[in-house]
């Protein structure tokens, strides 16, 4: 029971962590010059805070590393305490964001998870999960070489390069966590909320994810996920660089919604 409870919690955060992850790198691309970017984001639940996160980016040239830490807070501490850290590098590459590796490092209670995973090109080509997965059953959706083909992971997953505002919300975001796969569909929305700082520019999309592979069929939350789920996304741009990222989003659970903001932007040269 606790590991399937750890496992579901787990691809629950999917989501969330590539969400807070993806608005650290707004700073990496708004500049051509090497620096550092760091980020501090408020997970809530039902309105109370449930997580605080924070993400620092580095870049130099084309290159990108992106470094988080995520801890439950609030009342969330004294049902699990849980802590993590993860860290991806990549490239810039023309009008694509390309990872090269992503390692993180997760613990709830007295359990520890370690995942690895190698990208080149457009595909994962490396994943190691410390201790190893379990064998799965018949019941269990597995993860082929097909399904990983453009996946990206959660630290990298967020950031959109796009011709205009109306184009922002038409793709498909496809996460991979080492274990997880899971499609997130952008469509557009309307009535996007304000942000200061960024006018009437953010683009609201409402999202549908789509579990791929990587769990077992007939799991609740994943139903809910995939077909009652409330999911918002808003982005804004980056400068003029024709790239836009998350600065707020809600996910719909069971229970109720889980919010992600962000509230500390700031820079070193």
């Amino acid at each position: 029971m606790k590991t399937r409870r750890f496992r579901l919690a787990r691809r629950s955060r999917l989501l969330v962590t590539a969400i807070a992850a993806a608005a650290a790198l707004p700073w990496l691309a708004a500049s051509s010059q090497a620096g550092t970017y760091s980020g501090e984001y408020v997970v809530t639940f039902l309105g109370l805070p449930i997580a605080r996160s924070t993400f620092s980016t580095t870049i130099d040239g084309d290159r990108y590393s992106v470094d988080g830490s995520v801890a439950s807070a609030g009342i969330a501490t004294v049902m699990s305490d849980v802590k993590g850290k993860s860290t991806a590098t990549g490239s810039l590459s023309g009008e694509a964001v390309r990872p090269q590796t992503f390692r993180m490092e997760y613990k709830e209670g007295k359990r520890r998870q370690m995942t690895a995973i190698g990208f080149r090109g457009d595909a994962v080509v490396s994943t190691e999960n410390d201790p190893p997965l379990k064998k799965r059953g018949k019941d269990w959706v597995k993860v082929e070489p097909d399904h990983l083909k453009g996946a990206t992971d959660p630290l990298s997953a967020g950031l959109v390069r796009a011709t205009g505002p109306g184009d922002v919300c038409r793709r498909t975001l496809k996460l991979y966590d080492g274990e997880f796969r899971l499609d997130v569909r952008l469509q557009p929305a309307s009535n996007a909320p304000r942000f200061e700082g960024y006018g009437d520019e953010v683009v609201l999309c409402q999202a549908r994810a789509k579990p791929v592979a990587g769990y077992r069929k007939g799991r609740r939350a994943l139903d809910y996920l995939e077909n009652r789920s409330r999911i918002m996304i808003a982005f804004a741009p980056i400068a003029t660089t024709g790239l836009y990222a998350p600065v707020y989003a809600t996910v719909g659970t069971q229970l109720g919604p889980v919010t992600v903001r962000a509230t500390r932007f700031s820079a070193q040269d």
